[in-house]
């Protein structure tokens, strides 16, 4: 008769290698998913506290760490003070972030991104661009124009090039960003991408643009170094990308050789990612993606699921791993607050990590207002320090506006 699992069993399941399809392995299945650090200096590179806090991360027991969102266009930023890679100007310190990421054996990969319609006007100058010209009903957001034929191209080729360049930095891997309604995301949802051309019209078209994506930044790494993706299980939204289109999309990925999938959801319309869309299952098994995961892993045979989202008690992550619903848990925000979390939830000694929702009831705020809230704690650890639990939301919407200027809460046309 089988003997019930001990928690030092269940633990043991989260602390496992995970082997990846091109070869490496991840040295357990805990990951620090991407948080956006606003932490590049006036030129874009990575700054000495940026260094700093992936330092901390790096050595706080997390087998992957996946940077914020690296932009390939300086033209184009997601907020002020992202990381920009165009070329190897900035190579020593992308050298020193890799190394810093890495110090307690974690493995260090770059999420690489473009905004599109998602681009902040007073942060890049330049008027945001977007697969057709539809805007986002987000605050701070402008009216895009839409990208011809020959600028797509450029846009696939900046991925690869960006890959390229991490990886020489010494970077493990890269991560596209399919998810949380930038570029890729635009092009895939019918929402927004309205063309009629060979990007868009219909599902497989939509789906054209992130395909050339992975297969320009596999042809500009070498043959073993992983590329993965982060891709919503479906925007949450009428008329956008649902859940069926997504797991054909997983499915074509899965054929061009993609590493690791890490499933998300939403937009900052609809803001899925940071709770704002449960079902009662959902708030049971903490993670927000994970019953979705469950029903695309025959699409996807062979390719290791990252499931990231909701996750904050170790008995849910051993159960999502230990059932085979996802292969690695992502943790985002709370790593936040807790830095060596993962550590903790290794050796046993963390039965859930700590969690804010900072809220002003303001639904097309509140996603800002949470994301902003948390890249200050950010910013507090580059530093040096340590978390501000207690910062109320409502000073989180003023450091919003002063720090990234009065553009960012007001809605403005292109």
């Amino acid at each position: 008769m089988p003997q019930p699992q001990t928690t030092a069993d269940r633990v043991a399941q989260l602390a496992q290698p995970l082997e990846l399809p091109r070869g490496g392995a991840l040295p357990n299945r805990i990951a620090k998913s991407a948080l956006s650090e606003q932490l590049g200096d006036r030129r874009g590179a990575p700054s000495p506290d940026l260094v700093r806090l992936y330092e901390r991360w790096g050595r706080g027991g997390a087998g992957l760490v996946v940077t914020g969102n690296v932009m390939v266009d300086r033209r184009h930023l997601g907020e002020p003070r992202n990381v920009i890679v165009e070329d190897d100007r900035d190579l020593a310190a992308l050298r020193s972030w890799a190394s810093a990421a890495k110090a307690g054996g974690a493995r260090a990969w770059v999420q690489i991104n473009h905004p599109g319609r998602q681009a902040m006007w007073f942060a890049g100058g330049t008027r945001p661009v977007a697969p057709s010209a539809v805007g986002a009903s987000v605050p701070g957001y402008v009216r895009p124009r839409e990208l011809t034929e020959g600028e797509i191209g450029e846009i696939v080729a900046r991925y690869a090039t960006t890959a390229a360049v991490v990886a020489r930095a010494g970077f493990d891997g890269v991560q596209l960003h399919g998810a949380h309604g930038y570029l890729i995301s635009q092009f895939l949802s019918p929402r927004s991408n309205q063309r009629t051309d060979g990007w868009g019209g219909d599902a497989e078209r939509r789906r054209r643009f992130v395909l050339e994506v992975l297969r320009a930044v596999r042809a500009a790494v070498p043959h073993d170094f992983p590329v993965g993706i982060k891709l919503n299980s479906a925007d949450f939204q009428r008329g956008g990308f649902t859940e069926e289109e997504s797991a054909d999309v997983l499915a074509a990925l899965a054929e061009e050789g993609i590493d690791l999938i890490e499933i998300s959801g939403g937009t900052y319309e609809a803001p899925a990612m940071i709770g704002q869309v449960q079902r009662e299952s959902t708030r049971q098994r903490e993670a927000y993606f994970l019953e979705y995961a469950e029903t695309v892993r025959d699409r996807v045979p062979g390719v290791p699921l990252m499931v990231t989202g909701g996750f904050r008690g170790r008995a849910a992550m051993e159960d999502a791993v230990g059932s085979g619903a996802c292969d690695v848990v992502g943790l985002g925000r709370p790593l936040a607050l807790t830095p060596d979390g993962p550590a903790g939830l290794l050796d046993g000694s963390l039965e859930r990590l700590r969690d804010a929702q900072p809220r002003i009831g303001v639904r097309t705020l509140d996603g800002a207002i949470d994301l902003y809230w948390h890249t200050r704690q950010l910013h507090r650890l580059g530093a040096g320090g340590e978390p501000h639990l207690r910062e109320p939301a409502w000073r989180t919407l003023l450091a919003l506006g002063v720090d990234n200027g009065w553009g960012a809460l007001r809605r403005k046309r292109g």
